[in-house]
């Protein structure tokens, strides 16, 4: 028997212990697929917009691997920090796979940007998907006026929610004290701005065109920031292009000409709410007033003619009670693990943790923690399977360390209290029964007090 810890249950986590328990090189392995929550999941569950059913809806492909005869689920054991150290973790099995994301995500490094009403966008997305360490305290939604600043998926997600009623929200999954507050929302204008031009933004055309469905908001675009974009013009790209477009960077640029001829665009009749989107602005400081931010001062951009942008010398202020930013995500330093810290992941060579340049045996990485926050959760599958192959490769070597007979007992006797399946199948029930007693689907329990209480089976 080969036992295998993996550290992360979301998509990464669990491809890899699919691709683990689903091989016949190495007969009878054992995988335990460890989560610091007690829900499993990961992005999935925490990053992926209450309104996307469809997306969200993986977790049921990911609840059959979990499943999985061989298969153990372990939440609410943290590794690395305050919990149980890796060395230790490496005792009880004769492999570790470490796959627990990009945990933080990236600031934007200009002046104002800690004042009061300015957060990341992760902070805005975990409070409205109720990860148990979000703020309790929520958004000062009575702002009239929000800027996102970035243009990718995340920022469209983040846009779309303050955008949409709570009555939209309402049949969905976002918990109670959340859609309170959206209940209240004041804000009447979002402004998504990011430093490039419409053919570099990062956001899928499906999730733009989104935006152009919501029942009570209108999206505006401006021809003239859009038109300096070379990729804008109809016909081929320009001959100093640095690269070809690619298929979505060239459905993007339609989607918004086809917005900016018509000069707004609007499903409902009588839209609420204004998502104007912004290019060629870069965020040079959040602005002040009475001790929180009253708005962003932008330098106006434009393309250098090699792939890049200049400032033009232009600024533009836009006032904001609410500044969100969605500039991407970072990997944090695993205490016990080596960490490279330029790029925010784990050194390796195919999955194999390198200590001092030399792969660690029995240590291995996979998902953004191996290659830094990049792709789809699709790409997780790949990376998986590679991290996989090069463990089992390393088999013959690994079975042959002493492991404890009963990991689950270890763990408890140093003190930690891990939630199983049953147990995580208690929180589901638990969040059915809260979300029809306030007239709704199955709500998320927003905090670790009533998650751990409805694992050890008390009702929320």
């Amino acid at each position: 028997m080969l036992r295998v810890a993996v550290v992360g249950s979301g998509p990464s986590g669990v491809y890899t212990a699919q691709s683990l328990v689903a091989q016949t090189r190495v007969p009878d392995v054992r995988v335990d697929v460890l989560d610091r929550l007690p829900c499993p999941y990961g992005l999935v569950r925490y990053g992926v917009a209450p309104d996307h059913e469809k997306i969200k809806s993986l977790q049921n492909s990911l609840r059959t691997v979990l499943e999985h005869e061989r298969i153990t689920f372990l939440g609410n054991v943290q590794v690395g920090g305050d919990g149980l150290p890796p060395e230790r973790l490496r005792e009880l099995y004769h492999a570790v796979v470490y796959c627990v994301g990009a945990a933080t995500d990236r600031s934007l490094g200009v002046p104002g940007e800690d004042l009061p009403g300015s957060h990341s966008a992760t902070e805005f997305v975990s409070w409205y998907s109720a990860h148990p360490d979000a703020a309790a305290n929520g958004f000062a939604l009575q702002a009239r006026s929000v800027v996102v600043i970035g243009v990718g998926n995340v920022a469209v997600d983040v846009a779309r929610i303050l955008a949409r009623s709570a009555e939209e929200l309402r049949p969905t999954d976002v918990p109670h004290p959340a859609l309170g507050v959206l209940a209240g929302s004041q804000v009447h204008e979002v402004h998504m701005a990011g430093r490039r031009g419409p053919s570099q933004a990062r956001f899928t055309t499906k999730e733009l065109r989104e935006l152009g469905t919501l029942p009570g908001a209108r999206v505006v675009v401006e021809e003239a920031e859009l038109a300096r974009d070379p990729a804008y013009a109809p016909g081929a790209a320009p001959p100093d292009a640095p690269a070809p477009l690619s298929a979505v960077a060239r459905r993007n640029v339609e989607v918004l000409r086809g917005w900016a001829e018509a000069g707004t665009h609007a499903t409902g009749p009588d839209p609420m709410r204004t998502i104007h989107l912004r290019f060629f602005l870069r965020p040079v400081e959040l602005l002040e007033r009475d001790g929180r931010v009253a708005g962003v001062r932008f330098a106006h951009t434009a393309p250098d003619g090699s792939g890049g942008i200049q400032d033009t010398g232009a600024y533009e202020d836009i006032d904001a009670q609410l500044v969100l930013r969605a500039v991407g995500y970072r990997g944090l330093p695993l205490p016990g693990l080596p960490s490279d810290p330029a790029r925010g992941t784990v050194p390796h060579l195919a999955g194999r943790v390198l200590r001092d340049g030399v792969p660690a045996p029995g240590e291995y990485v996979a998902g953004w923690i191996k290659r830094g926050p990049t792709g789809v959760i699709g790409s997780n599958r790949s990376c998986a399977k590679e991290t996989v192959a090069s463990l089992l490769d390393d088999a013959p070597q690994l079975s042959g360390r002493p492991t404890a007979p009963d990991p689950v007992a270890a763990l408890r006797a140093w003190g930690l209290r891990p939630v199983q399946w049953d147990g995580w199948q208690s929180i589901e029930r638990a969040e059915a029964e809260w979300g029809r007693s306030l007239g709704r689907g199955p709500v998320k329990i927003p905090d670790w007090a009533g998650l751990l209480e409805a694992a050890h089976g008390s009702a929320h």
